[in-house]
């Protein structure tokens, strides 16, 4: 559920960026904690922090180049970089273990205290919840998010007010990789196991779901939607083998019905009488 929410912040702050290239920053932030933690014997905590920095960095050398595109060109090279960072983490097998995936992962902690049990993690998702939603808050009423507004709501017009487009949607982005890298190794070390299938198209759709269900552009949304999809698996339990199907069919109606999510009806007032 927290990676419904944590990795939504990309759109939450520049909805017009390359959404789809955020599964594969929760798989480079969780494999490069699992291979610190497994092979180089580094504390939970420290290689966490390891990820999370290592998607920042690449995130920055990625967004410079192909955050200069728009439209089709844009949606190609995040498609390309995509396919390039599966790819590697499939044949790179020396460090990735390939599809056979990294097992052994030992669970979050600091010292003697050891995260063992979901309750611990339960615990520890919400509080990154509330810590990303607070942040992401703080970054939209800043000076970032100021510009990023007036980047949605025109990149021409927001040049000619002496905006530098590409540097804020690269911090954007940058933010974002790092939200991801932490939702993914957490992920990794609950589950003690990651593999280069764990974030493949099902994440993309569930994610996207998710996102689109509990309403883009606000701060709350990305978690209402987790916590609206996340419980689908109980009420679907009977239809395992179409939850794909159901997710993608529930998203399409939302994007038709209701785009701007359960926030959007919600926050949706009518309008008011003559007289009254």
């Amino acid at each position: 559920m927290s990676r419904g929410s944590t990795s939504a912040r990309y759109e939450r702050l520049h909805p017009d960026g390359p959404r789809p290239r955020r599964h594969l920053r929760d798989h480079r932030g969780g494999t490069t904690s699992a291979i610190l933690t497994t092979d180089r014997g580094w504390p939970p905590l420290a290689a966490l922090f390891a990820g999370a920095l290592l998607a920042v960095v690449a995130a920055t050398l990625v967004g410079y180049p192909t955050l200069r595109l728009r439209g089709h060109y844009l949606a190609m090279a995040t498609l390309a970089l995509g396919l390039i960072s599966y790819v590697l983490s499939v044949q790179l097998e020396g460090l990735t273990r390939g599809f056979t995936g990294i097992s052994g992962i030992p669970p979050l902690g600091i010292g003697a205290l050891v995260m063992t049990t979901p309750r611990a993690y339960f615990v520890l998702v919400w509080l990154l919840v509330a810590a990303a939603a607070g942040s992401a808050w703080l970054i939209v009423h800043s000076r970032l998010g100021l510009s990023l507004r007036a980047i949605r709501g025109g990149e021409d017009a927001a040049r000619a007010l002496g905006i530098d487009v590409t540097r804020y949607k690269v911090q954007a982005l940058a933010i974002s990789a790092a939200y991801a890298s932490v939702a993914g190794s957490i992920f990794g070390h609950f589950v003690s196991y990651i593999s280069p299938e764990a974030f493949g198209l099902y994440m993309v759709v569930l994610l996207f779901t998710m996102l689109f269900v509990g309403g883009i552009g606000t701060t709350l949304g990305p978690v209402v939607g987790a916590l609206v999809i996340g419980s689908l698996p109980e009420v679907l339990s009977g239809f395992k083998d179409y939850r794909e199907l159901i997710y993608a069919a529930v998203l399409i109606v939302i994007l038709l019905f209701a785009p701007r999510g359960v926030l959007g009806l919600v926050a949706r007032r009518p309008a008011a009488r003559p007289g009254t």
